[in-house]
């Protein structure tokens, strides 16, 4: 028959259109919109993610907390500012556990991320376009996170994570 479909690529199709009015629907908004999504994936593995997006300064960032096995996980997802030694957001708060902190470096310097936490690795300096990432399981208190490269911290690059 011209013009048919196979059953299969039907599917395919309207899956591909759903992402793709997903990825509009993200999109839209301007400064300070916010929303929250729960992904399918997750749920079909026995976890689920929710992950809610900020956009403040033409930065996109968001917080994930994905629920599984092990327990759940709030992840921070945070860029170094692209024209100061800065991160953005500077001010975290999450609940106690396994926490996350990814940097995405949109700078021309490299940039990294760490926690002022004994024992816990910093992530790796990764230059524009990279990720950073730093992981820890946090009790209640006030902790401190920066740029490990010489001098960025030192020069402001820091910020503050509260765990409740």
């Amino acid at each position: 028959m011209q013009g048919c479909v196979a059953p299969g690529r039907n599917a395919v199709l309207l899956i591909a259109a759903i992402a793709a009015l997903a990825s509009v629907a993200a999109g839209c908004g301007g400064s300070g919109s916010t929303g929250t999504t729960t992904s399918a994936a997750a749920a079909t593995h026995g976890s689920t993610a929710t992950q809610s997006q900020a956009t403040t300064g033409g930065a996109a960032t968001g917080t994930t907390t994905t629920t599984g096995g092990s327990g759940a996980t709030t992840v921070f997802n945070i860029q170094a500012s692209a024209s100061e030694l800065a991160f953005v957001p500077n001010e975290l708060s999450a609940p106690a556990g396994r926490v996350m902190i990814r940097m995405t470096n949109p700078s021309q310097l490299q940039h990294s991320i760490a926690l002022a936490v004994t024992g816990i690795p910093a992530g790796p300096v990764v230059g524009h376009g990279g990720v950073s990432e730093v992981v820890a399981n946090l009790a209640p208190g006030t902790y401190t996170f920066y740029c490990t490269v010489p001098g960025h911290r030192e020069a402001g690059m820091t910020g503050t994570l509260t765990v409740r």
